[in-house]
């Protein structure tokens, strides 16, 4: 089978509805336009957003403060879910995204010190909380922010 001998299978491909062609089509003179009306012009219809001339939900809503747009997003990990690793083991960012322990790395990965550890590890993130450095140290390991 050649790339130019490829065709889709029968009937997976219904053909598109004939609009004003006929009585009989069930969708001849108005073309399911119905009579009249904004809707029933050519280039008719409402811009998004617009609600009949009430004031949009857009500007009813109250605004406040912005948006930073350069924040960093970081991935958090507690320190209690690095005790599942072997001691001397080097944690980084895609060890943490393969053991299932972050979903996406984004901007990078943060230690924070919630649970406890027990096992000697070097962790290789962007950044760790206090907390989360003494006790790493404390069990014998090591922070090296990247």
């Amino acid at each position: 089978m050649r790339l130019h001998e490829l065709r889709p299978v029968p009937g997976s491909r219904p053909k598109p509805t004939r609009v004003g062609r006929g009585i009989g089509s069930g969708l001849g003179k108005t073309s399911g336009r119905g009579h009249k009306g904004q809707k029933a012009r050519s280039g008719g219809g409402v811009r998004p957003g617009f609600e009949g001339g009430q004031m949009p939900l857009s500007r009813r809503v109250p605004k406040r403060g912005f948006t930073n747009k350069f924040k960093r997003k970081l991935a958090v990990v507690n320190v209690g879910d690095l005790d599942r690793f072997e001691s001397g083991t080097v944690i980084t960012p895609e060890l943490l995204r393969e053991a299932g322990l972050v979903k996406k790395v984004r901007d990078g990965v943060k230690i924070l010190g919630d649970g406890e550890i027990t096992k000697s590890l070097v962790v290789r993130v962007q950044a760790a909380s206090r907390q989360a450095i003494a006790k790493i140290e404390a069990a014998g390991g090591r922070v090296e922010v990247i």
